[in-house]
């Protein structure tokens, strides 16, 4: 039998206007029973609706055939494309299913044809697997990789810099990432969406950290394409992410390297013809039981309210902030006028893998960043590693103040962990 979310919601009211809404929220979310999660960055707790839609279809696939138990859910299979153009602002053909944020990444480049000296433009903050697949790019093909600088002020990208690189370069694509991995920075991804536009440049951005954070509308940021995973702030399911697709980039032919019976049509025996939504970007093979749980986790983001997530869960962020810049030792390195929820520092004197096992036995969760994850951005910062902590809406004002203590003991005096 299905289980049902214990969390009601009064009309026009936010599950995250009162203790008791967060109260249910934790009852749905099993994870809360055990561990102060701060990993969200990495991945959410998974809530009882989207962990009963996946266990629901596993069990229907052992009872009836995995074909027959795909049929039988196809209006629940369809509700994916259909809650992810909801969460987006977008249409349910502009979106396809991806294994995660990187293979639809990964997908979207292989559609460009790219030859060489074609430019990409990006930042100095990009996902180093981004920046991995454009250095592959450049060794393959030998496009050109321009990073736009920084602005002064720390707030991130220079747009007027990255607009005149624009006008002067003429980039193939254009590519962002809205949140950073490695910290808290909110990038202005709508204000570069406007430049592209004006300039008629195609537009990528990564969207994975911001996804179920904040409220995002493609239309407002103006991108061609966007991709996030559904595993962190959407808490959905490992193995799982998206791709959306803007009408310009089906409509111009755009479509994947390889290209699979169900992204396209073999219509004669020297002809196929990609389909014209953007499940040409999809193959056939499908984990459904997955797929169900991310409808699930979305539908549960979307019920919860994005704008009151996107109040509170970098208000948490902040309060821990607060807490961790009075401890000695401890040097933050979130940059921006709003950080995101993502905290991280350097904890000065203390070895990375310690430092972490020594949360963990606390049941605190907690990941490291390292230099190599972001060789721009902790090149300026002069780190090698950092710790990262992620709340959201579901923790607790307690549970800021438990983990900055936690902090504070482990990085004060007395004996090295080693």
């Amino acid at each position: 039998m299905r289980q049902q979310s214990n969390a009601s919601l009064p009309a026009g009211e936010s599950l995250l206007d009162t203790a008791a809404g967060i109260t249910a929220l934790r009852a749905d979310t099993p994870g809360c029973e055990s561990v102060i999660h701060f990993n969200n960055a990495g991945c959410g707790l998974v809530a009882r609706p989207a962990l009963a839609a996946m266990t629901d279809h596993l069990q229907l696939e052992a009872t009836i055939g995995g074909y027959e138990a795909s049929a039988a859910r196809e209006v629940e299979v369809h509700d994916f494309y259909a809650s992810i153009a909801d969460l987006l602002g977008t249409e349910p053909g502009n979106i396809a299913f991806a294994g995660s944020a990187t293979h639809a990444y990964s997908k979207a480049l292989s559609a460009i044809d790219f030859r060489a000296g074609d430019v990409i433009l990006t930042t100095r903050n990009d996902f180093i697997s981004n920046q991995i697949a454009f250095l592959a790019l450049r060794k393959r093909f030998g496009v050109e990789i321009v990073h736009a600088p920084d602005h002064p002020d720390g707030s991130g990208v220079d747009v007027d810099a990255m607009a005149a690189l624009m006008r002067s370069r003429r980039p193939r694509l254009v590519a962002a990432t809205h949140v950073p991995t490695n910290s808290g920075l909110v990038q202005p991804v709508a204000e570069i969406g406007r430049h592209c536009r004006e300039l008629g440049l195609l537009y990528l951005v990564d969207a994975c950290q911001s996804v179920g954070q904040y409220p995002i509308d493609v239309a407002e940021i103006g991108c061609d394409l966007l991709t996030a995973t559904c595993r962190k702030f959407l808490r959905g399911p490992r193995g799982s992410g998206f791709l959306y697709v803007s009408d310009r980039v089906l409509r111009e032919g755009y479509e994947p390297l390889f290209i699979d019976m169900y992204g396209a049509r073999w219509v004669e025996a020297g002809t196929y013809r990609p389909v014209d939504s953007a499940a040409r970007f999809e193959e056939w093979e499908f984990p459904y039981a997955t797929l169900l749980g991310c409808a699930a986790a979305v539908r549960y983001a979307l019920r919860v309210g994005l704008e009151p997530i996107s109040r509170r869960t970098p208000a948490l962020a902040a309060r821990l902030r607060d807490r961790l810049a009075e401890i000695p030792g401890i040097r933050l390195l979130d940059r921006g006028p709003a950080p995101a929820a993502l905290v991280t520092f350097e904890v000065q004197g203390r070895q990375p893998q310690p430092f972490k096992r020594a949360l963990d036995e606390r049941g605190i969760n907690s990941a490291l960043s390292f230099r190599e994850f972001a060789q721009y951005d902790f090149g300026d910062k002069d780190v090698d590693w950092c710790l990262r902590l992620s709340p959201h809406y579901y923790n607790t004002e307690d549970e800021v103040d438990t983990v900055a203590a936690a902090v504070a003991e482990l990085a004060g005096p007395g004996p090295r962990m080693r």
